[in-house]
C-alpha cells in the first residue's frame, strides 16, 4: 500500500482540478480498494466537489491535494527574531 502513496500524491499534483477515484487507479494501475483506503488516510488529500458519473445517478468524489508548505526556518539567533516580539 505505501508504495502508492507518492504515486497518488503525485497524479494529485499533476491533476490540480483533482481526479475521480477511476480515473487515479487508470493512471497508476493500483487496485481501488488500495487507492480508496489511502485516499480517506492521507492528510493531504480532501474531497474537492461531487460529480455524476455519465450517465448514471451516482455521484463520485473527486479529490485533490494540499500542497503543504516547508516549516518556518528558526531563526539564528535571538536579535534576528526580536523584531517579532509584542
Amino acid at each position: 500500500m505505501y508504495s502508492y502513496n507518492k504515486q497518488v500524491r503525485q497524479v494529485l499534483r499533476d491533476n490540480p482540478d483533482g481526479l475521480r477515484v477511476a480515473e487515479i487507479v487508470k493512471l497508476i494501475n493500483a487496485p481501488e480498494n488500495t487507492v480508496n483506503r489511502l485516499l480517506r488516510t492521507m492528510p493531504d488529500t480532501y474531497i474537492d466537489r461531487w460529480v455524476y458519473r455519465g450517465t448514471q445517478k451516482y455521484l463520485s468524489a473527486v479529490w485533490c491535494v494540499v500542497n503543504v508548505p516547508e516549516n518556518c526556518p528558526k531563526p539564528k539567533d535571538i536579535e534576528d527574531d526580536a523584531s517579532n516580539r509584542d
